[in-house]
């Protein structure tokens, strides 16, 4: 089940110093968007704010027709949103199969072919299944969390830095997964790893100091434009 999912005019404020500045995009249903940007630029914050993490100042997000500002992350995820932070954020005591059930008998899909389906696409957890979170390497760690939101059955699945540490055998798996659920979920991704967001995504936007600077297909940009937009 996909979603159409839009950003309007968003603002953002820690205090008195303003993080985004009228942010503004949509994601098509089923399709991807990259959002790139250096260090600093907000795009966590972004992704914060569009999971309800953090509030926004001004401006409204929304799903199909509903506006969802206001909601808390709970009632977001129980609406189709599944996020994937920076630094993963996987439960360290728990065992991978404690993982995976919290998350899906929080979302009522435990015990379902959806969860065996899912564990399927990451033979590694499998192997680990009994082991606790928190001796996985990075990378299992990463095909856990994005597992673990999978399971959720999301309609939007937003990933922060996906390839952030990780070895590039694991990279490409994490990037065949994503790639076999483009047009069956939409796909919000941030992405330091130029090459992974330009396979995955159907369209891009540029963050910098808060606001977009540039957006477009992917397909009607170039390497070169974007590598300019995310180099240090």
């Amino acid at each position: 089940m996909t979603m159409h999912f839009r950003v309007e005019g968003i603002d953002q404020h820690y205090g008195s110093a303003q993080v985004l500045r009228q942010v503004a995009f949509e994601i098509a249903p089923g399709e991807c968007v990259a959002v790139l940007g250096r260090n600093g630029a907000g795009k966590t914050t972004l992704l914060k704010c569009l999971m309800g993490v953090l509030p926004v100042s001004r401006g409204r997000v929304m799903v199909d027709d509903t506006e969802i500002t206001g909601w808390s992350p709970n009632r977001r995820s129980a609406r189709g949103l599944a996020y994937v932070p920076q630094g993963r954020e996987i439960f360290a005591e728990l065992t991978v199969a404690e993982n995976i059930e919290a998350a899906a008998r929080a979302h009522g899909t435990f015990g379902t072919a959806l969860v065996e389906d899912t564990i399927a696409l990451f033979p590694v957890l499998t192997q680990m299944w009994r082991r606790p979170g928190g001796a996985l390497s990075g990378g299992q760690q990463q095909q856990l969390a994005i597992a673990r939101a999978l399971v959720t059955k999301p309609s939007l699945l937003i990933l922060d830095e996906p390839t952030e540490g990780i070895q590039p055998n694991v990279v490409a798996a994490i990037r065949d997964v994503l790639a076999s659920f483009k047009g069956k979920i939409s796909l919000l991704l941030v992405e330091q790893y130029l090459d992974f967001a330009m396979s995955l995504a159907d369209a891009f936007v540029v963050l910098s100091r808060g606001g977009v600077v540039e957006a477009d297909r992917m397909e009607s940009s170039s390497r070169e434009l974007l590598q300019r937009h995310i180099a240090i």
